[in-house]
């Protein structure tokens, strides 16, 4: 913890207000993160319908999948609240700060895990409520609790519980899951390493001081750019399997094609800096790989409505 945050800790805190309150149980389930995921579940929910779904069940779907994202994120902050300590870019959380107890932020996550499940079990289908949480076990007890402390591999299994509201997404229109879905599961699953190691890169100092094995504190920045270099081809070669497996029009495989391109260059550029010991912004590809999934998405939504074939 810095010396500032130790000072405002020692600090005695003022009551908050009912809003500061609220705004303290939003800010514990990262909702730029579960913004993140649902960019995806609608686009999806559009692919499985073929058009257009009910409203409301996707009203549905988006309001049980942040539910369901929101506890799990809430469990990690409380799971994470020594390291957050620690780490510049945490030490704003509501945990770290005070302004909700360790007891707070665990009522909440409990209540609003239990929540989803049952709302996605009684409007959505118990399909997805089963998906939704086992997501969310899988964040909890294999993500943070058994891998992040543990293994430099961290976020690649840990890209599982990101992957999982496009099974959702998917499992709400059809109550079934097909090779449509495994396909949409393994570019989330893919996307996620090159999407966070220029992130870890950027933060290398504070994991380091956390105790966090992440790739690039235990690794040369030369391979870490390897391995984004080769991920990024794994993801985009698993975007292209989509277009004969669901299967996709002109509008998504353009997009697929030239995303896919731009992305593999973005890689490529990086590791051509890391091999100059030059990297000089490794957030670059971060912010781009947002760009890059919420495109992609947006054609997986388009396609179906404005099909039109490649042959």
């Amino acid at each position: 913890m810095t010396q500032t945050a130790q000072i405002q800790a020692k600090q005695p805190k003022k009551p908050l207000s009912l809003g500061q309150k609220l705004a303290a149980y939003l800010a514990l389930t990262k909702p730029r993160v579960i913004e993140l995921l649902l960019i995806t579940t609608v686009p999806v929910m559009i692919l499985a319908h073929q058009g257009i779904p009910n409203l409301w069940l996707v009203l549905a779907t988006l309001i049980g999948g942040a539910l369901s994202a929101g506890s799990a994120n809430a469990f990690n902050c409380i799971i994470d609240t020594d390291i957050d300590k620690i780490m510049g870019r945490t030490q704003k959380r509501p945990l770290v700060t005070g302004d909700l107890s360790n007891l707070e932020a665990q009522v909440f996550a409990t209540a609003i895990g239990l929540l989803s499940v049952l709302w996605l079990g009684f409007l959505v289908n118990w399909l997805s409520a089963a998906l939704a949480l086992a997501a969310e076990l899988f964040y909890i007890f294999i993500y943070t609790l058994l891998l992040k402390r543990r293994t430099s591999q961290n976020i690649v299994w840990g890209g599982a519980a990101g992957a999982m509201p496009v099974l959702i997404g998917f499992s709400a229109v059809t109550n079934s899951l097909n090779w449509s879905a495994a396909v949409l599961f393994l570019i989330i699953f893919l996307w996620t390493p090159p999407h966070y190691w220029p992130l870890s890169m950027k933060y290398k100092e504070d994991y380091a001081s956390a105790g966090v094995p992440m790739l690039p504190v235990v690794s040369d920045i030369k391979v870490v750019a390897r391995q984004i270099v080769i991920y990024s081809y794994l993801m985009v070669a698993s975007t292209l399997l989509l277009i004969p497996v669901a299967p996709m029009g002109l509008i998504y495989s353009a997009a697929a094609i030239l995303g896919g391109t731009w992305f593999i260059t973005e890689a490529h550029i990086l590791q051509g800096k890391a091999a100059r010991n030059a990297v000089d912004n490794p957030m670059r590809l971060f912010h781009f790989s947002i760009t890059y999934l919420t495109a992609l998405f947006i054609a997986v939504g388009v396609d179906p409505l404005f099909f039109i074939k490649l042959i």
